[in-house]
């Protein structure tokens, strides 16, 4: 006897005119009926291929039966496909897809739709609250935080709420439940001190213009890793931010930023300006901040992640985010005077309620201080020692580096033979897709970077020579 085939697997059989047939449920029609499409074939392996194909052309969700009795689990998949996917980033839709199949389908797939209750969902929430965690990763305790149960609830609030409005459901079970209360996490903020040595080992390192730039923008990580140089007007100072790097199962995607307040322009200071423009010189790519493995790639947004803990552990610094820093230039602005209305465009925020909402411990101090200040102008009152009084800034920081400068990518590298005698390697890609390497040998250092960057310079333009050659030929042909 046969494998019985599992169910939306379809089916094959053998005609009477001798060939197989494959047939599948591709949807279902208003009155609930299924719809299908069938393959013939002459054997049975081909038959198999072509009805594989046709499962894989057809949408999924398409083939579930819409019923108010059908398994939770099931339109949690339907609502997310047809619902949600579609107008959710990349980046959201792996947390939304997590959420279904680590949580929601294990613990509510097979209640019946209609028979979902708030006494169901909130033992959910407190299984989360308890156990949500143990069952996947051990080692980081049981329950899952606060944030993730609000946002996994979320997800099943609102696939309910389209349940409701396409009458499936009289009313919303999740309206019913009770939630543990939000948790904002704590703000970690660098000190001036810790800011400046993170600025020294990590120009020891080679990444100083990254953390320069972020530390006086505020950019999202995706954000920063997505500029390219024709975003920068070095005249004006002017920097453009309308793309963001994301990375999905380990490959890069270039797309729009964030919200449509994310797409701006900022200002830099003079200082950053001129530090980026020599910067400039020692890139050899559209991108900002090229990846030193992949040509014609940008940084992922991981690496420079890892990269700035790796730079705080050599600085002796604490443990922070590269977000962190955001908030680190975030808390510095409104210090310093800096309005939420600008402070808001600035970072891409959509309100200033984002922004305040984030920052109401600065904003808090800052209107206090306004008081005081108010207080001495309007009634003459002195300083008190309760006052806030303005602290002395900290002197420069004489931490000294423990790593030697990363070489950027397109310089090349240098090695030094038992002799004494100093070598200079450089491999580019030629038109042909062929990885060619040269070198350059002196006696000292100094002498070899300079031949070296001489070489490249060469390789370059005969690299570029070629490739309007090629393309010359190309249209003759």
């Amino acid at each position: 006897m046969g494998r019985k085939r599992k169910s939306g697997e379809g089916t094959v059989r053998l005609r009477k005119d001798g060939r197989w047939e494959g047939r599948v449920v591709v949807g279902y029609d208003d009155k609930g009926l299924p719809k299908t499409k069938n393959v013939l074939a002459k054997t049975k392996a081909e038959c198999v291929e072509k009805l594989n194909v046709l499962k894989s052309s057809a949408t999924p969700a398409t083939a579930v039966k819409v019923r108010a009795d059908m398994p939770f689990g099931e339109w949690m998949e339907f609502w997310y496909e047809n619902h949600c996917k579609p107008i959710v980033r990349p980046n959201t839709q792996r947390g939304y897809e997590d959420f279904i199949r680590l949580y929601i389908r294990p613990k509510l797939g097979c209640v019946p739709l209609n028979k979902l209750t708030a006494n169901d969902l909130q033992q959910f929430i407190n299984w989360m609250r308890k156990d949500g965690r143990s069952e996947h990763r051990e080692s980081r305790g049981e329950g899952l935080s606060s944030n993730t149960i609000r946002h996994c609830y979320g997800i099943c609030r609102r696939a309910l709420e389209k349940a409701v409005s396409e009458k499936l459901i009289l009313q919303n079970p999740a309206k019913e439940c009770k939630l543990p209360p939000a948790k904002p996490k704590e703000l970690a903020i660098l000190s001036r001190e810790e800011l400046q040595k993170l600025l020294i080992q990590a120009r020891a390192e080679g990444y100083y213009e990254v953390f320069l730039l972020e530390l006086t923008t505020g950019l999202r990580v995706g954000e920063l890793m997505a500029l390219q140089w024709e975003d920068l007007n070095l005249k004006t100072g002017e920097l453009r931010i309308e793309r963001q790097v994301c990375q999905i199962k380990g490959e890069l995607l270039i797309q729009p930023p964030k919200t449509k307040a994310s797409i701006r322009t900022v200002i830099l200071p003079p200082p950053v300006v001129t530090a980026l423009n020599e910067y400039k010189q020692t890139v050899f790519s559209q991108w900002m901040f090229p990846s030193p493995k992949k040509e014609d790639a940008p940084v992922a947004p991981s690496v420079v992640s890892h990269r700035l803990a790796k730079i705080l552990k050599h600085a002796g610094c604490k443990k922070v985010r590269f977000h962190d820093l955001r908030h680190v230039f975030a808390t510095n602005a409104l210090e310093h005077g800096m309005d939420v209305k600008t402070l808001s465009t600035i970072i891409g925020h959509t309100s200033s309620a984002t922004t305040l909402n984030i920052y109401a411990h600065v904003t808090s101090d800052m209107q206090r201080q306004a008081a005081v200040k108010i207080d001495q102008g309007i009634g003459k009152a002195e300083a008190t020692e309760s006052a806030p009084v303005a602290k002395s800034m900290p002197t420069m920081t004489d931490f000294q580096p423990t790593r030697k400068r990363r070489r950027r990518w397109g310089t090349g590298s240098l090695s030094q033979s038992k002799s004494g005698r100093w070598t200079g390697r450089c491999a580019i890609t030629w038109p042909d897709g062929k990885l060619k390497t040269r070198s350059v040998h002196a006696d000292t250092e100094e002498e070899c970077e300079r031949l070296l960057a001489i070489m490249i310079a060469e390789m370059r333009a005969e690299v570029a020579a070629k490739r309007e050659r090629l393309s010359a030929e190309d249209k003759v042909s």
